[in-house]
Parts: C-alpha cells; sequence; structure tokens
C-alpha cells in the first residue's frame, strides 16, 4: 500500500474547496473560480473534481469518471464553467452525508464496487484523487478544484471526517464562507479546525448579506490571524422553477460577477501563493546550508543537496521536496513520501500530524498557556504522575520529577542516585563519587550526563567532559545465519564462557528458565570480582547506570538480558564491596548496594513492545527516566521516576539539601496534556490488541519449541522470517535483530565497527534516492537501525522488508 504524497505540481494549481458549511455555495464559488481560473495567464487546462458526491443522479454536480450516470444529465460546473473538465469519484444516490448514503445507499459509483468493497477506504479514495491529479499535470499548465461534501467536519464514506480525510493531500484551501446568521461563528470554527491540522487556507470567499455583515467581521479577524483575504460577491438569483429561465438568470449573474473581476483578482493571489511555496521549497536548503549549525553533523561534508527539505509531515512519511532539473519532465510531483525511518529521532509512537495530540496541546494552551511549578499544581501534571507511576507496576517506585527532554531527566537521575550513596555510606563531600555503567552506553549531551558514558566520540573532544564512571563490558545478541547468538567479547571469556546460541528471541529473553543455569552464577560472579577489585582501588561509585536491553545512540547494542539482570543482582548484594555493609535496606522497596538507574528514554513506553523495557529483566529499578515516546513526538518533556528511599534522602530543614533543579517550563501543561493523550492511546492500543498482528504471526512461540506457559511475550513488527533472511547474508551483514518497532542491521565492515565507520552510508544512501517513495533514515558508523511508530500497518512495514531486502542486493 504506497503512501499518499501531497499534490504539489510545478505547471498545475490544486486548491481544495471547504465549506464552512453545508448550502453555503461552494459549487457557485467553484464555478466562479473555474472561469476565472479558464481565463488566468498560461492556463492550459481547468478540472473540477467533487471526490464524493451524494444524491440523486439528475442533481448531481458532475457526470463521474466511469460514465456510469446519465451523460445527458449536465452538472451546474459543466453549464455554467465549459471549459472545465469535471468529473466525480464516488456518487452516491441518497441525499445525506457521505458516510451514511455509502452505508444506505442501493446504488454505488463506480459500479466494480458493489462486489469488492462498498466503502472505499480513506487511502483507497486519497489514491484515487492522486491519480486524477497526476493525469491532469501531464496535460500542461492548468487548474484543479477539489470540492468538499457538506461542511468541513462532514465525514468521508468511511466516517472519517474530512478535515482529517484530505490532511494527507495538504492542498492549500479556499474556504467558503457562511453568510447567515450564526456564519461567524461557523466560519472562524471552520478556519480553526482546518489551520489546527495543517491546512493553508489560502483565502476565504463568500456571499454578500448586508443584513448581518458577516463579511466585515470575518474580513478583520481573518486578517489578524493570517492576513487572509475575504472575497464578496452578490447572493444568486432566487431559484425559478422554469428551468429555462433559471438558467438564463443564472448565466447572467455569473456574467455580472465575472465582469468585476473580483474572482480574478483571488485565483491571481493564489497562483501567487502557490508560486511563492514553491519558490521557498526550492531555496530553503541552500539557504538552511548557509545559516544552520546542525546537530550531530559534520558541516563541513554536508551540501545543500544533502539537505532534506521536509514540506509537511502525515503519519509515518514525511512530504520531501524533490528538486527538478532542466531535462526532467515537469510533470513529476515535486514532493515525494519518505517513511520517517528513525521515528524523528526516536519520538515518534502515534505518527505525525496526530489531530488527537494536536487537540491535546491546543485544549492545554487555551487553558493553561504556561504556569510555573514551583510549589504549585495542575491537573496534567499531577494526573500524568500518577498514570506513569502506575503504569511501570514498579512497586519501588513514589515519586515522579519533571524535567524537559531525556539527557536532563538523567543528569537529575544521576543527582539523585549520588546524594543518596553519599547520605548512606557517610562519605565525604570532597570523595569523588563515580557511576557503574555499561561500555556504549550514551545518556545525553548535558555535561552531567555525559560524564556517566565512557570516553567515546560523542565527548572526546568536550573540553569539560571527564568520565566519571566504569563501564562494564558485557555480552551481545544478535541474530546471525539464522540463530539467536550470545557473544562472549574475548577477554571475557574466561569468566563468562564461550556464549549461548538460541533458537529463538523468547528463549533468550526466558530470564527465569536461563537463571537456573550455571551462566547467571559466571555472570554475577564476575561482576562482583569487578566490584572487589574497584573497591581495593579506593574508588567510590554512587550508582548503576544503564539501558534496559539495548542502548541506542551508543549504536543499538542488544545486551544479553540475563547479564543486565545479574548485574543488578551482584550490585544489590555487594553493599560489603562498595560502602558500609553495616548499612542495610529499611524495607523491601529501599535501595540495597546502589540506587539501579534506568535509562528509559528510548528503550520504554512500549518501543521495544512493553510499557518498560525494565520488565524484560525482571527487575524494578529505584530510579527511572522517560522520555521520547511520552508526548507521542510532538513536544520535549521528561520524567524522572524516584523511589520514596530515594525522595527521603533530600528531606531537611535546610532548603540548600533539597533537590535545586529545574527548568523554567518544568511540568508546562501542554506537555503534560500531550503525555496523557499519548499514554491512555498507546496503552489501549496495547490493551485492544493493535499489534496482536506482529504478536502473534510469527514470533509467538509454540509448545512444540518451547514452554509456552514460561515463554515471555516478546514480538516485532518487523517479520522473524526477514530477521532470518537478512541474517543469512553473511557476506554483508555480521548481525541483525528486532524487537518492538525497532529493526538494527549490523553491517560488515573491513575497517572495524564503530559510530566513525562509514558501513551503513551506502544502504541509507539507496533507500534515500528510491521511487516512488523512499525512506529517510540515521545510521550509527556501521549500524543501520530503522523504527516504526506505533501506528505503523503491516503492509507498511511488508513493503520496507521489500525495500531493504532490494536495498541489500544493490549494495552487496
Amino acid at each position: 500500500m504506497a503512501p499518499i504524497e501531497s499534490l504539489l505540481w510545478r505547471r498545475l494549481r490544486i486548491h481544495q474547496i471547504y465549506g464552512a458549511n453545508t448550502d453555503v455555495g461552494k459549487t457557485i464559488f467553484s464555478t466562479f473560480l473555474c472561469n476565472a481560473a479558464s481565463n488566468h495567464r498560461g492556463a492550459e487546462r481547468v478540472a473540477y473534481l467533487k471526490p464524493v458526491s451524494t444524491g440523486a443522479e439528475d442533481e448531481a454536480d458532475t457526470k463521474s469518471l466511469e460514465g456510469i450516470i446519465n451523460q445527458s444529465s449536465f452538472s451546474h460546473i459543466k453549464r455554467f464553467a465549459p471549459s472545465a473538465s469535471t468529473d466525480v469519484l464516488y456518487q452516491y444516490d441518497i441525499p445525506c452525508s457521505p458516510h451514511t448514503a455509502a452505508l444506505a445507499s442501493g446504488r454505488i459509483y463506480p459500479i466494480e464496487y458493489l462486489r469488492t468493497q462498498p466503502i472505499p477506504s480513506d487511502h483507497a479514495l486519497l489514491r484515487k484523487i492522486q491519480n486524477v491529479a497526476a493525469e491532469q499535470a501531464k496535460l500542461g499548465h492548468g487548474w484543479l478544484f477539489l470540492e468538499t461534501a457538506g461542511g468541513v467536519h462532514s465525514p468521508g464514506p468511511s466516517g472519517t471526517s474530512q478535515a482529517e480525510l484530505y490532511a494527507p493531500l495538504r492542498s492549500p484551501v479556499i474556504l467558503v464562507g457562511d453568510s447567515r446568521l450564526g456564519g461567524i461563528s461557523q466560519t472562524i470554527s471552520s478556519y480553526e479546525s482546518l489551520k489546527i491540522r495543517g491546512y493553508d487556507v489560502a483565502s476565504v470567499l463568500l456571499f454578500q448579506n448586508d443584513q448581518y455583515n458577516n463579511d466585515g467581521y470575518l474580513e478583520e479577524y481573518l486578517y489578524k490571524q493570517g492576513k487572509i483575504p475575504v472575497t464578496t460577491v452578490p447572493e444568486p438569483p432566487a431559484r425559478n422553477s422554469n428551468h429555462d429561465e433559471d438558467n438564463q438568470a443564472l448565466a447572467a449573474y455569473y456574467r455580472n460577477v465575472d465582469s468585476s473581476d473580483k474572482i480574478s483578482k483571488v485565483v491571481e493571489n493564489l497562483d501567487q501563493r502557490a508560486e511563492d511555496r514553491v519558490s521557498q521549497l526550492q531555496s530553503m536548503s541552500e539557504r538552511a546550508h548557509k545559516t544552520i549549525w546542525y546537530p550531530f553533523t559534520q558541516q563541513k561534508l554536508l551540501s545543500p543537496n544533502s539537505i532534506s527539505t521536509i514540506d509537511s509531515a502525515h503519519g509515518d512519511y514525511f512530504q520531501v521536496y524533490k528538486p527538478q532539473n532542466d531535462t526532467e519532465s515537469s510533470d513529476r510531483p515535486l514532493l515525494q513520501p519518505a517513511f520517517d525511518g528513525s521515528a524523528s529521532w526516536w519520538t515518534q509512537g502515534l505518527g505525525h500530524g496526530s489531530s488527537q495530540l494536536t487537540m491535546a496541546a491546543a485544549y492545554a494552551a487555551g487553558r493553561y498557556g504556561h504556569v510555573m511549578f514551583a510549589e504549585a499544581i495542575h491537573e496534567p501534571a499531577l494526573t500524568l504522575a500518577e498514570k506513569i507511576l502506575q503504569g511501570t507496576q514498579n512497586p519501588r517506585l513514589t515519586r515522579t520529577f519533571y524535567t524537559d527532554n531525556g539527557s536532563t531527566g538523567c543528569e537529575v537521575a544521576i543527582k539523585m542516585a549520588l546524594r543518596a550513596s553519599r547520605d548512606r555510606y557517610g562519605w565525604d563531600v570532597n570523595d569523588k563519587i563515580e557511576i557503574l555503567g555499561l561500555k556504549g552506553s550514551y545518556h545525553g549531551d548535558t555535561i552531567g550526563a555525559m560524564d556517566a558514558s565512557e570516553p567515546c566520540t560523542f565527548n572526546e573532544k568536550v573540553d569539560w567532559y571527564q568520565g566519571k564512571g566504569y563501564w562494564f563490558d558485557y555480552p551481545t545478541v544478535n541474530c546471525t545465519n539464522g540463530k539467536w547468538v550470545v557473544h562472549v567479547p574475548e577477554p571475557l571469556r574466561e569468566h563468562l564462557g564461550n556464549g549461548e546460541d538460541f533458537e529463538s528471541l523468547s528463549h533468550v529473553f526466558d530470564i527465569s528458565s536461563r537463571s537456573q543455569s550455571a551462566v547467571l552464577d559466571k555472570y554475577e560472579t564476575y561482576v562482583q570480582l569487578v566490584l572487589e577489585k574497584l573497591g581495593k582501588q579506593g574508588r567510590k561509585f554512587g550508582g548503576l547506570m544503564m539501558e534496559p536491553v539495548i542502548l541506542g545512540a551508543g549504536g543499538m547494542i542488544f545486551v544479553d538480558p540475563l547479564f543486565q539482570r545479574a548485574l543488578v543482582n551482584a550490585v544489590r548484594k555487594s553493599a560489603h564491596l562498595i560502602g558500609n555493609a553495616q548499612v542495610q535496606p529499611t524495607n523491601d522497596n529501599d535501595w540495597s548496594g546502589l540506587p539501579v538507574i534506568h535509562d528509559e528514554v528510548f528503550t520504554g513506553l512500549y518501543r521495544l513492545g512493553r510499557f518498560t523495557s525494565s520488565s524484560f529483566l525482571g527487575v524494578h529499578p529505584d530510579i527511572a527516566v522517560n522520555a521520547k515516546l511520552l508526548t507521542g513526538g510532538l513536544l520535549p518533556l521528561c520524567v524522572t521516576l524516584a523511589s520514596e528511599s530515594i525522595f527521603n534522602t533530600f528531606e531537611s530543614d535546610d532548603k540548600s539539601d533539597a533537590l535545586l533543579h529545574g527548568h523554567s517550563y518544568t511540568a508546562h501543561a501542554i506537555g503534560c496534556q500531550v503525555a496523557l493523550e499519548s499514554l491512555d492511546e498507546l496503552q489501549a492500543m496495547d490493551t485492544q490488541g493493535d499489534w496482536n498482528w506482529a504478536r502473534n504471526s510469527n514470533w509467538k512461540e509454540t509448545a512444540a519449541s518451547h514452554d509456552s506457559a514460561t515463554t515471555p511475550e516478546v514480538w516485532s513488527v518487523w517479520s522473524r522470517e526477514f530477521v532470518t533472511e537478512v541474517s543469512q547474508k553473511t557476506d554483508q551483514v555480521s548481525g541483525i535483530w528486532a524487537l518492538g518497532s525497532v529493526l538494527a542491521i549490523s553491517m560488515r565492515d573491513a575497517d572495524g565497527a564503530g559510530y566513525k565507520s562509514k558501513a551503513a552510508a551506502k544502504l541509507q544512501a539507496t533507500l534515500k534516492q528510491a521511487e516512488p517513495w523512499s525512506m529517510h533514515t540515521r545510521v550509527l558508523g556501521n549500524v543501520f537501525y530503522i523504527m516504526a511508530s506505533q501506528k505503523t500497518s503491516q503492509e507498511a512495514v511488508e513493503e520496507m522488508q521489500e525495500r531493504l531486502l532490494h536495498g541489500l542486493e544493490q549494495t552487496s
């Protein structure tokens, strides 16, 4: 199911005509626009399309594409804008809302849908519109007007509001306002409904009505909102029961209005706006190259041609500008869909342009704006704090601390842990306290969070970086040649053995069964040996900090979950090696050994298929950090969750003992409200079984291969067969893994793996250049990764799998 592209061609002007209500004159204004566009300079062709029409055949706006309606029955547009070609895609014979007509109508056009699909899907309808537009673009310079049915929120055939349905097309809108009593409210409400969904309202048209003077108010209001021009024309003559006389009166009406040049000026303005839009897209990459300092980018290697100009985004796809040179056909669309393969730096969960999240943000913005948070509370922040604590199902976590992003959230977590350890073990204020972690981990770009990671490309040239910690090496997991392999690095094999092979991903995560083997003891013994060695060196540590299961920025490294479980177990048993063995936890939910911090900024909130990635390990952290998917990709927000014992460390009569950390936008109401909406939707999807197609299709273990009673639920949207097939391309691929929405492929590199490797860049470039839609991805050195959103369909995933296999063949 190919994605829908926005409608933008160099030689074709496309506009959607929406009405603020039913019976406001959309078809009359469409007639005016068709006539004016026909006379506009350079116009070779004008077309009118009514995607969905309801009512009896002789009242239809046009004849259908398939010619089902009697061709002797001429529409209003055909009679009074004879130079325009006219089409309708779906004609229902009952005069009511399209979704009702689609269900109740005895006939539906085109007729073949009766046998296959009585009600067209949103995608099918948009695809037909796109095909019509593409055909028009081939015919030369011209105009295409798409007239919607009823009002802005009138449902389409499937029941989807038209404001939602047509949003992916992102054509500029001509809004026909309501000149009647109550029309000001209707028009403004319609405008705001469109605006909030990312439409560009280019012009507002309405009839003159001296009794209510709606146009005067609307002109002032819409100018303040966005300098949107408002144009009025006289009302049409009253309908005459005599057909011939009615036609004559209407013909005279159109001639009179056309002679006033009012609509011609509207068309001139629309043409200029379209030209400005294209010019803007053409210049953006060059201007950006001169003015923007890009993150995680070597600017010297960047050129304007390598900068993607994104016009809009909807669902899983960007709409990316594709420049045209002089030798290319000008009927090629200027925008191309590109799958957002990095989920916009791992934030996207509910898709771009989610009106659900937009409405939540608008509601909170209207209700609160921003309010300061110190010693105050508002409903979104309190409800979110309670909700996310409940969702973790972690009896240790009782407190929520808000910050703006994952890096600062991790920095707060470190502050919490270090203070708790210093306080419990009575260390001197001048003692250097470090963090235990994992090699390859990375917790953010602020200096404190950066110091919790080992020296690496991200921090090696940062002047203040000190690297305050010890980072364990560990076994990793990959699917190689069809087997799930736990690989033990050579230096660790003396302690940990040679690793293991497993038949399935579920076997890897079967911590309960694997804990019965000698491997867990080997892992724990090794950790305790290291802790003993560090203790003898006089080093002090204030916390164990790690990303559960997957180390993200460090290279999408899949850590053996049993090792992480053993690491937590060993640290919690080793107070005598860390500080003072005489100090004991006060209860079962108090921390022991060291506070355990789980950085779930990337891995949490269903990214890997579960609410928390900690649950894969079967352990409860004392501190957890969540961001990224928290707001579904719309706004920055982070929560650091802590246990009551950690919280109590900061209680004192001295204010300087408090956790003195915060931001101006701490717990901003808009972000909290959006996060609530996002979590509600993600949890509902989980409960309703929206991902069952992935859970049950090929990842679910059978009793024949595994004990189904103890098998942990482990799945991915990326199919098991696909992962196996890629894993067998051993000349190109050293390993692959898939979990939840994430897929990572480690490419072989003779010069060595790592962030500076370019081994994955060729595959990335091949997928970026694909037609008719591409994949916009990021790479981490030799690791090519791609992730779906939590809304990505099975069909979309299957198409991307085909693209990836083809891309690997092209780059072999």
